[in-house]
């Protein structure tokens, strides 16, 4: 099981290729191409210290910290439903797993 969300092409760094963020049993993918390459960062759901959404009129942005203390996984130009749902479903993992 995974879901898969899409940022808006109506963002900048998103109009050729959009900003991808898988979040599976295990852990949020983050996925942004270029012309020749794609950058691909995921941290494991047990990993994850918090999830921030900072949300604008039409669109939110959505950090990713980790508890390694690594770079975060961000990624803007998400709805703000999906910035929503993706903080649900890592939350819900973590419940799962916590006790």
């Amino acid at each position: 099981m995974s879901e898969i969300f899409h940022a808006s092409r109506w963002t900048a760094g998103n109009r050729l290729w959009r900003t991808t963020i898988e979040v599976t049993e295990n852990s949020v993918i983050r996925r942004k191409r270029s012309w020749f390459t794609v950058n691909e960062m995921s941290i494991h759901l047990s990993r994850v210290a918090s999830v921030r959404i900072d949300t604008g009129m039409l669109w939110a942005d959505i950090l990713i910290e980790s508890t390694g203390g690594s770079d975060p996984l961000s990624s803007h130009g998400h709805t703000k439903q999906d910035a929503r749902r993706i903080k649900e479903l890592i939350e819900a993992f973590q419940s799962r797993h916590s006790g």
